[in-house]
């Protein structure tokens, strides 16, 4: 399930990363096209997003500008904690 997917890789460190993706428009390089990306990722390195970006350098056609990083972390430790189980009478 993708919800467990996403809890799992929370906790094992991973954020929210968001970038936003300027790139050149193929047929009119003169003019920036905005492109939106996220998915979870390992703060600093971002290794999740560098390997999306090494696949538009190789497979798509518009130059990319520049590339603007935000991280969240959603999850805090704070906030994950043991539920012990109730018995049912």
């Amino acid at each position: 399930m993708a919800t467990d997917n996403a809890l799992m890789k929370q906790i094992k460190g991973y954020r929210l990363a968001t970038a936003e993706i300027l790139y050149h428009l193929p047929d009119h390089p003169q003019l920036l096209q905005s492109y939106v990306w996220q998915d979870y990722d390992l703060l600093p390195s971002y290794p999740v997003l560098t390997k999306f970006l090494t696949f538009w350098r190789k497979e798509l056609e518009g130059p990319i500008h520049s590339v603007r990083v935000a991280g969240r972390q959603i999850i805090s430790t704070a906030e994950l904690r043991s539920v012990s189980a109730f018995g049912l009478h």
